[in-house]
């Protein structure tokens, strides 16, 4: 039997939604929050509620937000990041920033090409939604903060989910990281004077962060809110259905940043070398490996042996070591609310 009638372009998007790794937005959907669900007072700090997306209240701020790992999301979607003011500050001093960040590590963006004459155009695709309406932005910045392009669009309907799309020319100026550090920062949110401009749409030297004609503040009063899901950024001109993978694949994701074990587990010294060697060592894998060496959290009760002070001893990459110096056989070590931060 023939095959007939049959749409090349839908297709096309079939095969396009299931082809792997297009989005460059890790935890794009909200799914992964390691920390918790929810931080009550994220004030004059930067903080972390669902994974790889960052809140910073920094500069003259007096504001204070709630931010959540919510329920409410569009349809194909189970979670978005709420962020909610509950202390205002309308007077938006000149280097205020109220932000939601997205860093995009430099290896995951080296194929860009940005910077060379060869860059490409990318597409950024987003769920949002909040009480107020208006003109807002999402901010392209590079490591340095001296390249920005400020990408804007309106949202048009209070508490309404909408879909935003912004396609954005690739930099064929400026210097783009392509190791481990900071490749790309994406920022939505609310910005003071300094950070503002009236070219938009285009790119610019400097650190800019927001369009000039008037943009929402979304730290104006205590009945602002925010949510955010559905991120994707992706190689063309097109805005794709968003990716959505398994869960354990965007947790291994987010597990390079940031790792959490548990509320206690237990680590046995072992003798890794000579019988002579006095020194066992208690080493603990990482589930995959981090983006650097990370800073470890985390508190040591020595059930035998006399252990090295501090906790670890010893972190890498792929391992941590909590050495024991006693030489005594079967040694070991508990630990409670151990967590490793390698975040960009």
């Amino acid at each position: 039997m023939a095959l007939t009638n049959i749409d090349g372009q839908r297709l096309g998007d079939s095969v396009a939604d299931k082809l792997g790794d297009r989005n460059l937005i890790i935890n794009g959907a909200q799914t992964i929050a390691q920390r918790g669900t929810s931080d009550t007072s994220v004030s004059g700090q930067e903080r972390f509620v669902t994974d790889r997306f960052l809140t910073g209240i920094v500069g003259t701020n007096s504001s204070v937000f709630a931010i959540t790992q919510s329920t409410d999301a569009p349809t194909g979607f189970t979670h978005s990041l709420k962020w909610d003011c509950t202390t205002a500050d309308s007077s938006l001093a000149v280097d205020h920033q109220s932000k939601i960040e997205h860093r995009i590590e430099g290896l995951n963006v080296a194929h860009l090409g940005w910077g060379t004459a060869n860059a490409q155009t990318v597409t950024l695709s987003f769920y949002i939604k909040s009480n107020l309406t208006g003109n807002t932005q999402v901010a392209f910045n590079n490591f340095d903060n001296n390249r920005s392009y400020i990408a804007t669009f309106t949202i048009d309907a209070a508490n309404t989910w909408e879909r935003k799309t912004l396609t954005v020319p690739g930099d064929t100026t400026g210097t783009w990281v392509t190791n481990n550090s900071i490749g790309l920062r994406l920022r939505w949110g609310t910005f003071g004077s300094d950070y503002q401009t009236s070219s938009v749409d285009q790119w610019n030297a400097g650190q800019f962060m927001s369009r000039d004609d008037s943009p929402i503040n979304f730290s104006s009063s205590t009945s602002d809110e925010l949510y955010l899901t559905g991120v994707q950024l992706e190689v063309g001109n097109t805005a794709t259905p968003f990716q959505h993978e398994p869960y354990g694949q965007t947790l291994a994701k987010c597990q390079r940043y940031y790792f959490k074990m548990g509320t206690s587990f237990s680590l046995h010294g072992h003798t890794l070398t000579a019988a002579t060697d006095p020194y066992k060592r208690n080493y603990f894998p990482f589930p995959v490996e981090m983006r650097d060496t990370p800073d470890c959290d985390g508190t040591s009760t020595i059930s035998s042996g006399v252990f090295s002070t501090g906790f670890p001893n010893y972190t890498g990459t792929t391992t941590f070591a909590i050495i024991d110096t006693d030489g005594t056989a079967a040694s070991f070590s508990t630990t409670t609310a151990f967590d490793a931060d390698a975040e960009l």
